[in-house]
């Protein structure tokens, strides 16, 4: 191959150039135009679609209807979302645009105690609704607006009399029958013999166990409640001897001590006069 001659890679690249020079005059590199969305012209003849809380809005305005608002339904459910003010916190109104939900109370230790239960009164009106329906909790003065009478409660519906208890003795004649087929069909309770002469051998083992725990006391008989007597007045008599004995020690030890205390003064008595007789001679003889 010469050097004059094209090799397959420049060919490629002439043949590309060629490609996008054509392009180019023939305006592939233009922008596209984009297509214009085509504006529905929304029909005012009923026919046309929408959602359902749009229809439902229509049909209201159309027919003048009055739709249960949301107050009313917080006012009704009152003692239910907080039972433990019911009775002293009046509900008075609702504002649908700012979700503010109006309470009265009758005294001011009930406002006191509403303003410290109003995040959770807030939390349980939403819980009821099932949605998100008050924001805010107001709070008018006490004895603002009057409390509304309490109304009567449902009538409590009278008790059904029972009727009478059914026993086996005043069962149906059917379930008598029922009974009894049951009881013939049912196979008879077998008990092993080895396993209830091991349950009676078992019983006679602990028996014997707990006699020997646990003994019956022996019946005293007559001779022995009179020697037993005899035995008590013997003690006795030998616990009044030994007391006498031990008083009468007392007494000649306490008489010992007063003799040995009275001679030892006359001792001291007799020695002093002796060392005063002593003196009154060494006296005279100086």
């Amino acid at each position: 191959m010469s050097g004059s001659e094209t090799s397959g890679v420049d060919l490629a690249r002439v043949a590309l150039r060629a490609a996008l020079e054509q392009a180019r005059q023939n305006g592939g590199g233009q922008k596209a135009k984009s297509k214009p969305r085509p504006v529905r012209a929304v029909r005012r003849n009923g026919r046309e679609p929408m959602g359902l809380g749009t229809a439902i809005c229509a049909l209201v305005a159309e027919r003048a209807w009055e739709l249960p608002a949301a107050g009313a339904s917080l006012r009704e459910r009152g003692s239910a979302i907080a039972p433990e003010l019911a009775g002293h916190v009046a509900a008075i109104g609702y504002d649908a645009d700012t979700g503010q939900f109006t309470v009265c109370p009758e005294s001011a230790a009930w406002a006191t105690k509403t303003r410290l239960e109003q995040t959770r009164v807030i939390a349980a009106a939403n819980t009821s609704a099932g949605r998100t329906v008050v924001r805010a909790l107001r709070i008018l003065a006490a004895g603002t607006v009057s409390m509304p009478e309490p109304t009567e409660s449902d009538p409590v519906p009278a008790a059904v009399p029972a009727g009478p208890v059914r026993t086996r003795e005043t069962a149906s004649d059917g379930y008598r029958r029922a009974l009894t087929a049951r009881q013939e069909a049912a196979p008879p309770h077998r008990v092993d013999p080895a396993i209830a002469e091991a349950v009676e051998r078992q019983t006679a083992a602990m028996r014997e166990l707990s006699r020997r725990a646990f003994p019956e006391p022996d019946v005293v008989p007559g001779d022995a409640l009179a020697l037993i007597e005899q035995t008590r007045a013997q003690r006795r008599r030998e616990a009044a001897a030994t007391h006498a004995q031990a008083v009468f020690r007392a007494r000649a030890e306490r008489a010992a001590r007063q003799g040995q205390a009275a001679d030892g003064a006359i001792s001291g008595r007799i020695a002093a006069g002796a060392y005063g007789m002593s003196r009154a001679e060494r006296r005279s003889s100086c």
